[in-house]
């Protein structure tokens, strides 16, 4: 059994957004489908986070369907992991809500956010889009925050290293290769807190 942060204070725990937040995968393998016809793959055939390395589909090809939900995660019908508004419109009301993205444009995760959280809640979400997955630990030790949950095992290890506390959020693409706490719902990060 996994050993959680003690006395974890919901203000010091930030969040990913790609794979932790957002059900970028799902919005993957369907514009995949419905935009270049490659059907048939589901969530499990992604094994690696560079999904080229696991998806017999081009290096380019991955680039375009990403570069469109990067850009415009709104059209893209990008949908939120099981769980996760309501627990971040608790967490946003009550302690605040810190998210920091490998991705490099800010705007269109604002904009996935105004519509998916309530006004209220998304008065205390702060967003950080630093566009770079091996820079993370720098701009989370920024924000005052002590614990992290991400979807990338390469990412946990470099917080661990930096001496911020990982959380992996359970994806077919982090089962191996590290051993810290993992959270594999929305209700796993609700109950940090109870």
């Amino acid at each position: 059994m996994p050993v959680y942060p003690a006395g974890l204070h919901p203000a010091r725990l930030g969040f990913d957004f790609d794979g932790v937040i957002a059900d970028t995968a799902e919005a993957f393998l369907r514009i995949a489908c419905e935009d270049y016809g490659l059907c048939g793959f589901r969530l499990e055939d992604i094994t690696r986070f560079e999904v080229e390395h696991c998806l017999p589909i081009d290096s380019e090809t991955v680039a375009d369907i990403f570069r469109k939900i990067l850009h415009d995660s709104v059209g893209t019908r990008l949908q939120p992991l099981p769980g996760a508004l309501d627990v971040l419109t608790e967490l946003a009301e009550t302690a605040g809500v810190t998210v920091i993205t490998a991705r490099p444009l800010l705007h269109p995760v604002l904009d996935w956010f105004e519509q998916a959280l309530p006004a209220s809640a998304m008065a205390h979400v702060r967003v950080v889009a630093m566009g770079d997955h091996d820079d993370k630990a720098r701009h989370i030790l920024e924000q005052g925050l002590d614990c992290f949950i991400d979807d990338r095992a390469e990412t946990c290890q470099q917080l661990h290293v930096a001496g911020i506390q990982p959380l992996v959020f359970n994806q077919p693409w982090n089962q191996n290769g590290h051993c810290f706490p993992v959270v594999t719902s929305w209700q796993d990060i609700r109950e940090l807190f109870l």
